[in-house]
């Protein structure tokens, strides 16, 4: 009778392989959850998880969040791993840990493997978030959502005509050296937009294929990096200094031009441009579940996920304005948002980017290997002696 059972059990266990299913263990007391937060998404869902938490005390009783810089976290994970102890469970990330993840082979694959615990959640995706979550190649989930740029943000009391072109950008800063800032693409989604979204403008080879098709953008970038005096490795930084009147201008994408100016950061007077014939490199942020998570916890984050991509917490990420618009599901409208969010974006927000959204053509940033090395190029030939 023993052994009936055991080939039973050994039946189930591989009928619920073949049909992507992998099983996990519900916790039999409640858990503490490590979420760590490279792309500053926490501004956009740290009330929708601690609002799990709440609904869910005999499943968690703890969430502990840490931000942390996104080049180093590959690494750090990858020791983690080697080491068999994993004490991450969730990640908060742009498309910059996501690629390296995949590329490295470090995250979970939650589709199809996982996808049962995920129904319907496909088809909620709204059309531009559901190409986003291609990019993913089944290693994460979107949560949130921005058409993001690039765009070139300036001080109109000391930029009088903004430059509406590459050449005129370049022009400009040569002419006002030291007065553009951009953050090192690696940790910065304006860095990266403006990097993906030159070869669109400039007319190169390949837009898809960093190495071999863009070499007006690569000689473009190594022109312009004779009038900028440094690359800090976040945004935040960029933002401060142009904030201060340190510099005039700064590349930028819908949310980081929206929430600054709401938070006092940067003065709300201070304008937007698009550049002429500009293509919108979307932008996502994922959670990702690191390899190596103990099963039980496992349990925990797929339910977890699940719940972040309901619209009740999903009309939290409006936020104010930090990831405009925000929201990944459809039938998400602004009305649904905390009043808080919605007086901020009426005030800061900005009519003219329905018409540059609905003007200018739309693509994905690069995939995970391309963009891997697109970072790598740029730190070696372009920010090598200026970043810090």
């Amino acid at each position: 009778m023993k052994n009936v059972r055991t080939k039973l059990a050994v039946a189930l266990a591989l009928a619920a392989l073949a049909c992507g299913a992998v099983a996990q263990k519900m916790p039999t007391s409640p858990i503490s959850i490590n979420v760590v937060d490279v792309a500053g998404n926490l501004a956009l869902t740290q009330d929708a998880l601690e609002a799990y938490k709440a609904q869910n005390p005999k499943l968690v009783s703890k969430i502990t969040f840490t931000k942390a810089p996104a080049p180093e976290l590959p690494g750090k994970l990858k020791a983690m791993q080697a080491a068999g102890r994993v004490d991450i469970d969730l990640i908060l990330t742009g498309t910059d840990v996501l690629a390296a993840g995949i590329e490295q082979g470090l995250l979970v694959k939650l589709f199809p493997d996982h996808e049962k615990a995920f129904p319907g959640v496909m088809d909620s995706l709204m059309p531009a978030p559901r190409k986003m979550q291609d990019l993913a190649q089944g290693q994460g989930l979107v949560v949130a959502f921005m058409p993001a740029g690039p765009l070139l943000e300036y001080n109109p009391a000391k930029v009088k005509n903004p430059p509406t072109t590459p050449a005129e950008l370049l022009a400009w800063c040569k002419a006002n050296p030291n007065k553009l800032i951009y953050a090192r693409p690696a940790n910065s989604g304006p860095g990266r937009t403006f990097m993906m979204g030159l070869p669109y403008i400039l007319g190169d080879k390949d837009p898809k294929d960093p190495i071999k098709g863009w070499d007006k953008t690569w000689a473009y970038l190594k022109d312009l990096n004779s009038c900028i005096e440094y690359y800090p490795t976040g945004t935040g930084a960029v933002m401060k200094e142009l904030g201060e009147g340190s510099r005039d201008i700064t590349v930028t994408m819908t949310g980081w031009d929206i929430n600054p100016r709401v938070l006092g950061i940067v003065p709300k007077e201070f304008k937007v441009t698009p550049l002429k014939g500009m293509t919108w490199v979307n932008d996502a942020h994922y959670m990702v579940i690191p390899k190596g998570v103990a099963e039980d916890h496992l349990y925990v984050l797929l339910d977890l996920m699940k719940f972040m991509m309901q619209p009740a917490q999903q009309a939290l990420t409006y936020d104010k304005g930090y990831f405009y618009p925000g929201p990944a599901v459809k039938n998400v409208p602004v009305t649904m948002a905390p009043q808080a969010s919605q007086d901020a974006l009426k005030e800061f927000g900005r009519p003219e980017y329905d018409k540059w959204l609905a003007e200018f053509p739309h693509t994905l940033p690069l995939d995970a290997k391309p963009m891997v090395e697109a970072f790598k190029k740029w730190d070696q030939e372009v920010g090598t002696q200026k970043t810090k």
